[in-house]
């Protein structure tokens, strides 16, 4: 395992993800909703995450393995669930399991949903929702495949590892 380069990746990557808050904090402002404070809080949140993660690894290049690939998606999957619950819980107050459980069911596309009178929340929420889905539907770490190279990072063992069959 290449830890460092790991580490590094995993700091880009949420970095990358911090910016899609952004859309959120614009949508609550253009509605007045007064939900942006849980949106940026949430960028602070995740981009700090990614910095803290990605700085003392900046110069690490080691060429990832498809092992590293899986591990990455794994713990990617699974951090974005709950970076992607930050707004519900700051915002709307709900419980770290009904956050996560929206979060991780729109980052997978699954449909499910705790929400009981979805049309009452605010907007800012409700695009924020289906910004998780589309993001979801769209593959996180296949976005990311077409992205890192740009950075310099090899993206063929994170493509490997998001798809099946292959």
């Amino acid at each position: 395992m290449h830890w460092r380069a790991i580490v590094r990746l995993f700091g880009i990557l949420l970095l990358l993800y911090s910016i899609s808050f952004l859309p959120s904090i614009l949508v609550s402002l253009w509605y007045a909703d007064e939900q942006w404070p849980a949106f940026a809080l949430s960028l602070a949140f995740t981009a700090s995450a990614g910095l803290i993660l990605w700085l003392p690894n900046l110069r690490e290049r080691e060429q990832l393995s498809v092992r590293d690939g899986f591990l990455i998606v794994t713990l990617f999957w699974a951090v974005l669930g709950m970076l992607g619950a930050l707004p519900f819980i700051l915002g709307l107050d709900w419980g770290v399991t009904d956050a996560v459980f929206e979060s991780i069911s729109g980052f997978t596309t699954t449909g499910a949903t705790v929400i009981e009178g979805i049309d009452s929340l605010p907007r800012s929420i409700l695009y924020h929702r289906q910004q998780i889905q589309w993001l979801g539907g769209m593959g996180v770490i296949v976005l990311a495949v077409a992205i890192l190279p740009l950075l310099g990072v090899g993206g063929m063992q994170l493509y490997r590892a998001e798809t099946s069959g292959v």
